[in-house]
């Protein structure tokens, strides 16, 4: 299975080159972002098949606090938000020993509702009241997206340790690719642009393109991959798709009404893991818990 999913990246590599040689005058950095990003999770996914499960909840752990720096990176703030912020990186090691020990019902509360009602009080004491909506709502967020949903991809292996890896594979393979079929579909047959002010490389023709070729794709490698039934193959595909759409506009949109004065941090954030990672924070716990209730294994 390694050597499959090697020479299928170097593949796409490979292609990606000549085409980017062939074509000097497109942009094709995004997806320059996207084969770097492969290339990382296969790396990730070495080491979690070959070694164990806690060397690629370690690289998930990581992972989230780099895109929780980054974000936070894109907040202007006050000197009062650095504790807050502070208490933010102390919950994700904490959150992550929930997914080591197995510990279901304490990982799917503890950001959206313990973290979510005591996060605020190291901000509220001896801090007064000026920003304190604004820095709190922007932490928890932060901690939603970056943390929680991302943390997902490291539940996979502990919820079901014999399909755990490739279920991960499976995700990250249609999510990437759902982004790139739909930078492509836009870049050359894109019209109906959906927010042109915060992404330019999001059409309605991308989404409608990504949403078949991701289906299909799923169709052809969930047997190979995965556990489930060829309905679940298509509706996987499906669910993949729009989720990962979803969580690209909201990203972008994110991104550019909290950096509107600030083009230079924009154009430094293009390459950073916040812009790569961005559709699997809403992919990830949307498929997660979507197979959990329809399946067993699970």
């Amino acid at each position: 299975m390694l050597l499959i999913v090697f020479s299928i990246i170097a593949l796409a590599t490979i292609s990606f080159f000549i085409v980017k040689k062939l074509q000097p005058e497109k942009d094709f950095s995004v997806i320059q972002y996207r084969v770097n990003t492969w290339w990382g999770m296969f790396v990730i996914f070495c080491f979690a098949t070959l070694f164990n499960t806690t060397v690629s909840l370690i690289a998930v752990m990581i992972l989230s606090a780099v895109t929780l720096k980054e974000y936070f990176s894109m907040i202007k703030t006050r000197k009062s938000d650095r504790r807050i912020f502070l208490w933010s990186y102390l919950m994700i090691p904490l959150h992550f020993y929930w997914i080591y020990i197995g510990w279901y019902g304490m990982f799917i509360v503890f950001i959206p509702i313990y973290v979510f009602l005591f996060l605020p009080l190291p901000r509220i004491i001896g801090k007064g009241t000026v920003g304190f909506l604004k820095s709190v709502s922007f932490t928890q967020w932060g901690l939603m997206l970056m943390v929680f949903g991302l943390s997902h991809i490291a539940y996979f292996p502990i919820a079901t340790p014999v399909y755990g890896g490739n279920l991960v594979l499976y995700l990250i393979t249609l999510t990437q690719l759902n982004d790139v079929i739909q930078y492509l579909a836009t870049m050359y047959i894109g019209k109906r642009k959906i927010v042109p002010t915060a992404n330019a490389y999001i059409s309605w023709e991308g989404f409608i393109a990504g949403l078949i070729i991701t289906t299909c794709i799923s169709y052809l490698i969930f047997p190979y991959l995965t556990p489930l039934t060829p309905i679940f193959g298509i509706f996987s595909g499906v669910l993949i798709s729009v989720a990962g759409f979803i969580g690209s506009l909201t990203f972008s949109v994110l991104k550019r009404d909290l950096l509107i004065d600030d083009q230079e941090k924009w154009e430094k954030l293009k390459g950073r893991y916040l812009s790569r990672i961005d559709s699997l924070t809403y992919t990830a716990p949307i498929f997660f818990h979507v197979i959990r209730y329809f399946f067993d294994f699970m």
